[in-house]
């Protein structure tokens, strides 16, 4: 068992493939299906049309009068059809006399056709009547009826496209507000006395759903489940029976609590008749009735009767009555029923399946069907589409060729790129096409039926069911032992002497060794589901390789998902094609997208936990994007958490045997959808659910909406205020442009934080431009309404001034020049303009490329602006960049200057982790519509971090650019900083400097922001965190802090040593006083003394328990060494009880800069006062909470260089010795008890005061103390105790005042 509790690889016992000629059939445990019988009696009430015989005789005298058939022919025939057929009596209840005529008309003729070519197998009927919507006198719907032979898919005739004809155009487009049923039913009869044929009917009809009682709208009985009777068409009530409602009801329920389809089995009792009833949702899959004929057809079943029902709650259910061939070879239903049950399930997934074939074939003329057929069984074929799949992306297309050409070219030249890029591009589009993959697949079927084994021998769960009876799928396989991955490997270089040829069915190997786990025999599944390893990623496609691959197929898309790091996060992207030529293109290029995307995000992820990750979804043409979004992330979660149901999720092999979590985010087409993937997880019994999406709405599911609360923008905005600082620009004289408007996030945000003149906006709408800038309270009131630029005033601007919209023709600008079409000059708007500062915050990816940026140079090669902060992701593509900068533009790339959004999400990621589900309900779920106090300070605390983090990195880059004189682009310094981080980050996670108890606390707790520490608690918060991502969030905050200090020239780590400054940089802020110092230093043995020196220069003594380490360590050193770790800030505690060492510690302390006493009694300062004057420190800062005795009044004569006094008293001390002007006469920043301020400040620079109130206190004196500063008083805060009287604060103090 792998340590998830998930099953490991079978015994390749439990898998042994018989031999001979015909395998043996071991007797099954019986499962729960086996268990369920019904009796022998119609499901559906078998329907008597009273009118029958008169309408015969109605019939007999029309075909009479038609001529077509000999008078003394007409009864026998007219009796034959209605009499001998065995032709339901739904169909003459519902058919005119003139319909049922023309039918008996075109049986006898094609009797006559048959006769004339001498042979009764020619006997072929097709006839159909199709009632439309137009035909305002009928009900809509259709029958079709013709012939067809029990237990065969027909490739001809008119049998081989009725059930696909019917799946297209009614079954597959029901909905709840318009579906179909049908009812289908093998004519008991033959043809005629000399044809054995029989007919298959079918009867399509239009629901008929009764409205929702007003008192009961979501249809419920007393339990609170949905009632059947209640969503049910009239015809379904009518001809059903009793229990076949229950037994729909009871689908219907598990339908609606489950995902992908529910499968039941019955046993008729007295037969060998299985009834099997399938639900699922509407609209869950496309062709599924269809495909359902091919696959029990391949097992030698043949149908009786089949039901669709559709339901008004959107359940959809199918109803199939299978009995086995008469005479035939394949095995006994008893057994097959089994295996129809378990691949429908795939069947569910993948109902168009080229390779799932039930019929003989040229090509392939040696796959044995056991009912006689030739084919792929659906689980064969499930794997050789997926196979399929897989090779179209990921056969080696570009070979040795390719890596000489890149190997001479030069790709940091834009030129030598470009051309790399298109042979890269043209490699990929024509050296494995999709078609000759697929021949490929089809000319060596034996050799896929090996490769498949070679799969299911892995990843087959070993349960106990499958030692008793290995499945048929197996068991048809005529091996006599799978072969080994070499062994096949051999087999292919032997048997397939084309080099092309071998590379597809190579790549099916490789598949086989880089599968750790699917989702491939769960007994319910929507989609398709595959996580990789990625180390068959070749390294010259792919430089950096991912941390994992997932790789999903459902009937209407495919997906993958790409991550750099375990703990990664990034947004899932639905990639849409505009028509057949664009699909083609998105097919080939799916994962390279998403691999690019991946890598991008990682650069921007770079301070955060989460490295960077993506997701992407293709759709077919005709899907529904939502639809696959939704089989997408479910059959990832397949992968993620184990499956404890039987029958439904079951514990799957896994080779990877780890927790996995994933995180994803809003994307391009999924911003509406991650409510619904969080609750969807919660469904599933995730513990994640909260921190699975980011992005969820705010009220509902405690979601940090980026736009309302301008996390980007805030990034985005730190960079253009580095700028304004670093070159001393005043904000208001700057000239801006801006691409995405104020209906964006970004560009609402930069509109309302900004205050520079913009004198253009381009946005979805068209373009607004005034050269003398565009007014500002218009702007505002846009940004606010979230409106685009076409709601403009236009008599806000000036004659200069314009906007254009994308739908105008032939418009004339001021300037007097025409523009034929405003959508091409809004889409080149961006080139157009000049100004000081350009700000992209929205438009299409490489809206600036090698193509069109030289336009943004002027003849003289000067740029049309001298800053550009990239606001939108990838506007700018990296050879625009660095042309930019090349050209003085001092440019800040995507991936520094929108990590705002990232970092808010990773923090909506960590409040879900570590809040408890009600805890999280409580303070994170809006009230009323209002968000809680917690809600609101954690997104104060998330605007702090993305400040912070931006400003840092802004200060690193630009002492990197200082650094390398201006040599160095900031693009390229922006890359080199996401590469150091991210390369730190991964290893610190696998570092020992994480196993350190106290190092790891001391981390965490500033990382995490002080809300959420506040409110659950550390010691929780540590429990509660999974352990990668405490370690994520471990290397993420040490990295970030220790690169951004020291820049990429930082010591790069090698094990196993760690850079001493990254060591002090965890280190530095922890005390003596919990800490053991023999403990904290074993993190790494090669830097304990520097360890040690970071731990002696503060020192902090507050406890006696914290007194022995710190002893035994100065015991344990001589004097010289600790010399070098001079104590420069010490918090002491009761000095007295450390006499034997105290003068030793005062003697280590002769550089010290921050002094703190603590006594637990007014006697402590006499002693260390009366001895500290012996040593002169340099101090800057003195705290004490005692009363200032003559000691310390002659101490702080000697410390002139103390600028900050902290002074704690009681409330009650009424009366205080005389400060002398003499003692610390450069004092600048005071903390002092009100009633000692007067005397404190006399004579001194202050200009800065904290104090407190209590009664008896006198503001007045306040104001007339800070008059004797002799610098002028900057800051003033005032701390209100409890029970305090109101402050009265005159005027001259109120601008400075700050009330606590």
């Amino acid at each position: 068992m792998a340590s998830n509790g998930v099953e490991t690889t079978p015994t390749k016992e439990n898998l042994q493939l018989p031999g001979g000629a015909r395998p043996s059939l071991p007797s099954a445990r019986p499962s729960e299906s086996s268990k369920l019988r019904v009796e022998n009696v119609p499901g559906y009430k078998t329907p008597v049309f009273t009118g029958k015989e008169e309408q015969r005789k109605q019939t007999e005298a029309k075909v009479s009068a038609s001529g077509f058939v000999p008078r003394e022919l007409v009864k026998g025939e007219v009796n034959w059809f209605y009499n001998n057929l065995g032709i339901d009596d739904t169909y003459f209840s519902n058919e005119s006399v003139e319909v049922i005529s023309d039918h008996i008309l075109a049986l006898f003729g094609a009797k006559l056709l048959a006769y004339t070519k001498r042979d009764p197998a020619q006997l072929v009927i097709d006839l159909e009547k199709v009632t439309t919507a137009t035909d305002s006198s009928k009900q809509e719907g259709a029958v079709f009826i013709h012939t067809s032979p029990p237990g065969v898919s027909t490739n001809v005739g008119p049998g081989s496209k009725c059930e696909r004809r019917i799946d297209a155009q009614y079954l597959d487009n029901s909905t709840v507000d318009r579906a179909f049923r049908l009812e289908t039913y093998r004519s008991a009869g033959s043809i005629s006395s000399t044809a054995s044929q029989q007919l298959r009917c079918y009867f399509v009809s239009l629901c008929s759903f009764p409205p929702a009682p007003a008192d009961n709208p979501k249809r419920l009985n007393a339990e609170g489940k949905t009632d059947i009777r209640l969503v049910s068409d009239k015809s379904f009530l009518e001809k059903s029976t009793e229990n076949t409602i229950n037994i729909y009801q009871n689908v219907m329920w598990n339908v609606e609590t489950r995902d992908g389809p529910v499968i039941e089995m019955y046993e008729v009792e007295g037969t060998r008749e299985r009834r099997v009833v399938i639900g699922y949702r509407m609209g869950g899959t496309k062709h599924f009735f269809s495909a359902l004929s091919d696959l029990y057809h391949f097992y030698g079943l043949y149908s009786a009767r089949k039901y669709v029902e559709q339901f008004a709650n959107g359940v959809t259910i199918i109803s199939l009555y299978l009995n086995p061939l008469p005479n035939s070879e394949a095995p006994p239903i008893e057994h097959s029923i089994f295996q129809v049950i378990k691949e429908a399930s795939l069947l569910y997934c993948l109902p168009e399946n080229p390779f799932f074939r039930t019929s003989p074939t040229a090509s392939d003329p040696s796959v044995e069907n056991p009912g006689g057929g030739l084919g792929h069984a659906v689980q064969e074929a499930t794997y050789a589409y997926a196979g399929w799949i897989f090779a179209q992306h990921f056969c080696n297309r570009l070979g040795p060729a390719y890596l000489q050409l890149k190997n001479v070219l030069n790709e940091n030249d834009a030129t030598h790129a470009e051309v790399l890029n298109n042979i890269k591009t043209r490699f990929r589009e024509e050296t494995f096409t999709r078609q000759s993959i697929q021949d490929v697949i089809m000319g060596h079927a034996e050799l896929i039926r090996m490769l498949y084994v070679n799969f299911a021998m892995v990843h087959y769960p070993a349960n106990e069911e499958a030692k008793l009876m290995p499945t048929l799928s197996y068991q048809r396989l005529r091996t006599e032992r799978p072969l080994s991955d070499q062994e096949l490997y051999d087999k292919i270089r032997k048997t397939v002497p084309n080099k092309h040829e071998q590379a597809v069915l190579e790549a099916f190997l490789i598949f086989n060794k880089h599968v750790l786990k699917t989702n491939f025999y769960q007994p319910t599944k929507v989609a398709l589901s595959f996580r990789l390893s990625p180390g068959f990623l070749p390294e010259i496609e792919y430089p950096k390789a991912p941390y994992g691959v997932f790789f999903v197929i459902g009937s209407e898309f495919r997906g993958f998902h790409v991550r750099f790091r375990d703990v990664a996060r990034g947004g899932i992207r639905i990639v849409r094609s505009r028509g057949k030529e664009n699909y083609s293109i998105n097919q080939r290029t799916l994962f390279d997208e998403n691999y690019a995307l991946a890598s991008t995000q990682s650069l921007k992820n770079k301070d955060i936990p989460e490295g960077g990750a993506k997701g992407t979804i293709l759709p077919s043409l005709d899907a529904n994007p939502r639809l696959c979004f939704e089989k997408y992330v479910d059959a990832i979660v397949d992968l993620l958490i184990p499956g404890t149901t039987p029958g439904i999720k079951e514990p799957i092999v896994d080779l990877y045997g780890k927790t996995e979590l994933l995180f994803f985010g809003p994307d391009e087409g999924t911003a509406d959808m991650m409510d619904w993937a969080a609750l969807h997880a919660r469904s599933r019994g995730a513990s994640w659910w909260k921190s699975f999406t980011t992005g969820k709405s705010a009220e509902q599911l405690g979601g940090i909406p980026h736009d309302i609360y301008g996390m980007t923008t805030l990034s985005v905005r730190q960079y253009v205020v580095g700028l304004y600082k670093h070159y001393g620009l005043r904000e208001k004289e700057i000239t801006k442009v801006q691409t995405g408007g104020p209906d964006g996030d970004l560009g609402s945000n930069e509109i309302l934080l900004g205050n520079e003149k913009t004198i253009a906006i381009v946005d979805g709408s068209g373009v607004a431009h005034d050269p003398h800038g565009l007014d500002r309270t218009e702007l505002v009131r846009l940004a606010k309404a979230r409106k685009m630029i076409n709601n403009f005033d236009r008599s806000k601007l000036s004659k200069e001034g314009y906007i254009i919209l994308c739908e105008d023709q032939d418009f004339k600008l001021p300037s007097g020049e025409v523009i034929a079409d405003g959508m091409d000059f809004r889409n080149g708007a961006h080139l157009r303009f000049k100004a000081d500062l350009f700000v992209p915050c929205g438009g299409r990816p490489e809206a600036i490329n090698i193509s069109n940026v030289a336009a943004l140079v002027d003849s003289e090669g000067k740029s049309h602006f001298k800053y550009i902060v990239e606001g939108a992701n990838l506007f700018l593509t990296q050879q625009a960049r660095l042309f930019l900068e090349k050209r003085k533009v001092q440019l800040i790339k995507d991936a520094s200057a929108n990590k705002g959004g990232v970092t808010s999400s990773s923090l909506e990621v960590l409040a879900g982790l570590g809040l408890s589900d009600q805890e999280y309900l409580d303070l994170m779920i809006f009230k009323d519509g209002k968000p809680s106090k917690f809600y609101q300070d954690y997104v104060k605390d998330i605007q702090r971090k993305i400040v912070e983090n931006a400003a840092s990195e802004f200060a690193c880059i630009q002492k990197e650019h200082t650094r390398h004189k201006g040599t160095k682009p900031r693009t390229l310094i922006s890359d080199e900083l996401s590469s150091t981080l991210n390369d730190l980050q991964a290893e610190l996670e696998s570092s020992d400097l994480f196993e350190d108890e106290p190092s790891r606390r001391e981390v965490l707790k500033r990382a995490i922001p002080d809300t959420l520490v506040d409110q659950v608690g550390l010691n929780t918060l540590m429990k509660r965190l999974p352990e990668m991502y405490q370690r994520a969030l471990f290397s993420s905050w040490v990295a970030s802090h220790y690169v951004y200090k020291y820049g990429t020239q930082a010591s790069a780590p090698a094990k196993p040593n760690l850079p001493p400054e990254l060591v002090r940089l965890v280190l530095e802020n922890l005390t003596a006083q919990a800490v053991d110092l023999s403990r904290i230093t074993r993190c790494n043995h090669l830097l304990q003394k520097e360890a040690e020196r970071i731990l002696y220069t503060s020192v902090s003594l507050l406890r006696p328990h914290s007194y022995d380490p710190f002893l035994a360590a100065l015991r344990s050193h001589n004097r010289g060494q600790l010399r070098r770790a001079t104590i420069k800030s010490l918090t002491i505690v009761n000095m007295r009880l450390l006499k034997p060492q105290a003068f030793r510690i005062l003697e280590l302390a002769h550089s010290l800069m921050d002094l703190i006493i603590q006594p637990f009694n007014t006697n402590d300062d006499v002693w260390i006062m009366s001895h500290a004057g012996a040593y002169t420190f340099p101090l800057r800062s003195f705290e004490t909470k005692v009363y200032l005795g003559p000691n310390a009044m002659r101490f702080l004569a000697t410390q002139p260089s103390v600028t900050t006094l902290i002074l704690s008293a009681s409330p009650r001390t009424t009366s205080f010795l005389p400060f002398p002007a003499t003692i610390l006469p450069n004092l600048s920043r005071i903390s002092v008890p009100m009633m000692m301020i007067s005397m404190v400040i006399q004579g001194r620079p202050i200009n800065a005061i904290r104090t407190d109130f209590y009664y008896g206190s006198d503001p007045t004196e306040l104001a007339q103390a800070i008059e004797f500063s002799t610098a002028s008083v900057t800051e003033l805060s005032i701390l209100m105790y409890f029970k305090a009287a109101r402050l009265n604060i005159s005027d001259e103090l109120s601008d400075l005042v700050g009330i606590m």
